[in-house]
């Protein structure tokens, strides 16, 4: 039987999703932050990881990041066994693009079936590639046009969580609309501000909102 983990910020939906899988599989571990995935990955070693784009500390490509990464420069086995599936709300493009590029094999959204969610997973496990059909042009589009735009080194030292919250003040949404949009704290908004500002070397939201739109993020 195939071994998962389950990485996601909401209990509710892990719940959900154990209950669709049923006897499927073996669920071997839940997490629902970057640190704590890492931690139970390191320690359960499961065949399929379903996770999650957006998480507090970093976002999905923050895991594949570290566990695939470590992996790979410490030389152990991890890295050749254990494989992402990516199960997400979102169906950005970029999304899409960058947790595969970051090591993941597949990416579904949730809107998936149980009975399809189970079969991916195990094709995955197998070695397979697995993309919700819309999303597979993404990738194809991304990695096969010899025109793909080159990864925007500045927006690639944001974080995912960074990311939203970037276009969302580029949309002009205040502080308090975007702690509820993400279901996180004013506080919490503020610092990602004040990360990506300073990432960005910008001084205010309105430098920001103009990068943002330089770069048709918005």
């Amino acid at each position: 039987m195939t071994r998962v983990v389950l990485v996601d910020d909401h209990q509710m939906f892990r719940s959900g999703v154990k209950a669709e899988l049923g006897d499927s599989v073996e669920i071997v571990g839940e997490a629902g932050d970057v640190d704590e995935a890492i931690e139970v990955i390191a320690a359960t070693r499961p065949d399929v990881v379903l996770l999650d784009v957006h998480l507090p500390g970093g976002g999905g490509v923050e895991v594949l990041r570290r566990v695939l990464g470590g992996a790979r420069n410490s030389g152990t086995a991890e890295a050749a066994t254990t494989r992402f599936l990516a199960l997400s709300v979102s169906d950005a493009a970029e999304d899409v693009i960058g947790v595969i590029r970051g090591g993941a094999r597949g990416y579904v959204t949730k809107t998936i079936s149980g009975p399809e969610l189970t079969k991916a997973i195990g094709r995955v496990a197998e070695g397979d590639a697995v993309f919700s059909p819309r999303l597979a042009g993404f990738v194809l589009d991304a990695f096969a046009a010899t025109d793909a735009p080159p990864i925007d080194p500045e927006l690639d030292q944001l974080t995912q969580r960074e990311r939203e919250v970037l276009r969302l003040i580029a949309r002009g949404y205040a502080y308090k609309e975007i702690a509820k949009e993400l279901f996180i704290s004013v506080k919490t908004v503020e610092t990602h501000v004040s990360s990506v500002l300073r990432k960005l070397q910008l001084s205010n939201r309105h430098e920001l909102s103009r990068w943002a739109a330089a770069r048709r993020l918005v």
